[in-house]
């Protein structure tokens, strides 16, 4: 990881210039897999139920985000608590993590999740998250990092021509 990244609580007026971090990522990526989003790109990134938010940034300049959020009532929830062996309200879903593309492999998205994790941890709930298949690098990433994959869902976002999102939970062993 960059001795200068420094990850911080999401701010209101960090939403713009995430929003173009995410635009330029996003060919490289694929995600969100669904763009442009019909709907405006700050509401796809400040969320209903969102338990915190934060960004890296490097030498002053906005270079990712990631969310931890109630996982709601869609239909991933069923297999993550039966795979994390806890009710819905015991588990908190990482969100939005994603990253300058041209800072790949440079221990931003690490150290955006351990954040995520940690705070999910400190308020005593699982961490779980979902992962479209196809994206094999961030697959490998979760698994690295002791995610289990306990399950598969179709959510209505996904576009038909993908296979069903891989759900993943960090067990509670693991490290953050």
């Amino acid at each position: 990881m960059p001795d200068e990244l420094m990850v911080r609580p999401r701010r209101a007026d960090d939403l713009p210039a995430l929003a173009d971090v995410l635009a330029a990522q996003q060919p490289h990526t694929g995600y969100p897999q669904r763009w442009p989003l019909p709907w405006p790109v700050e509401s796809f990134l400040a969320r209903a139920g969102e338990l915190g938010a934060w960004v890296a940034e490097l030498e002053g300049r906005l270079v990712g985000h990631v969310s931890a959020t109630e996982v709601g009532d869609g239909v991933e929830v069923a297999g993550w608590a039966a795979g994390a062996g806890r009710p819905a309200p015991e588990l908190a879903a990482v969100s939005v993590l994603f990253v300058d593309h041209t800072l790949a492999g440079r221990g931003v998205g690490s150290a955006l999740l351990r954040t995520a994790v940690e705070h999910i941890r400190s308020l005593r709930r699982t961490p779980v998250l979902d992962v479209v298949q196809e994206t094999t690098a961030a697959v490998r990433l979760y698994e690295r990092r002791g995610w289990k994959t306990v399950g598969e869902a179709r959510p209505a976002w996904l576009p038909d021509d993908l296979r069903p999102v891989l759900l993943m939970v960090l067990p509670d062993d693991a490290p953050a």
